[in-house]
């Protein structure tokens, strides 16, 4: 069994969901923290198996703000997705260290820069740079072959918490590499899905 959690989108304004979390943060992280562990028990029951989750070198040059995790200083679309994608880091590297032992692996990647329809819902000129830039972007099916490959390959079935690109490991920034940042994010996260850490 593989659970996989790509979710990538950027917003050019503040919004808030019903729960009060920052949309790109609740879409981009919380989302893949309440499913995975939503399946835990499923995932558990069938080991050997797999989580892969969709994350970005968009994590570049971002920090995390543990007292503004829902990003109401300063709001910037880009900054937001930067975070949410170190996040995703993040979040592999903790659940890799919780479920050793499980039978359960658990890794993340960037998939390039993939011509899908992120970004439209940035609104005026940065929707208009979005579709512009896509002209240079990889088609859809070469963005997904990482994911297949974390998905299915004998190659990495013992790997674990770890970030690719382009079928390779891959080094990500230190503040992605940061354990007790990762311990912090998993217990406010927790926290926020209102399930045991």
């Amino acid at each position: 069994m593989c659970s996989l959690t790509n979710a990538g989108a950027m917003f050019g304004s503040r919004r808030m969901t019903e729960d009060n979390l920052e949309l790109t943060f609740a879409v981009n992280h919380m989302a893949y923290f309440v499913l995975t562990l939503g399946l835990r028990e499923r995932l558990f029951a069938s080991s050997p198996a797999r989580v892969v989750s969709t994350a970005s070198d968009a994590h570049k040059g971002r920090t995390l703000d543990f007292d503004d995790l829902q990003s109401a200083r300063g709001f910037s679309g880009i900054k937001v997705y930067g975070r949410s994608k170190l996040c995703n880091i993040l979040f592999t590297r903790e659940l890799a260290r919780h479920w050793s032992g499980t039978g359960v692996t658990v890794n993340c990647l960037h998939p390039g820069f993939v011509a899908t329809r992120f970004g439209d819902n940035l609104g005026g000129f940065r929707s208009r740079l979005v579709r512009l830039a896509r002209m240079f972007a990889i088609s859809p099916e070469k963005g997904a072959e990482t994911i297949v490959y974390l998905a299915s390959s004998p190659e990495v079935a013992g790997v674990s918490g770890e970030y690719f690109y382009q079928c390779r490991p891959a080094t990500p920034t230190a503040e992605a590499r940061d354990d007790a940042a990762a311990r912090r994010l998993w217990l406010a996260s927790a926290k926020l899905a209102g399930v045991e850490a």
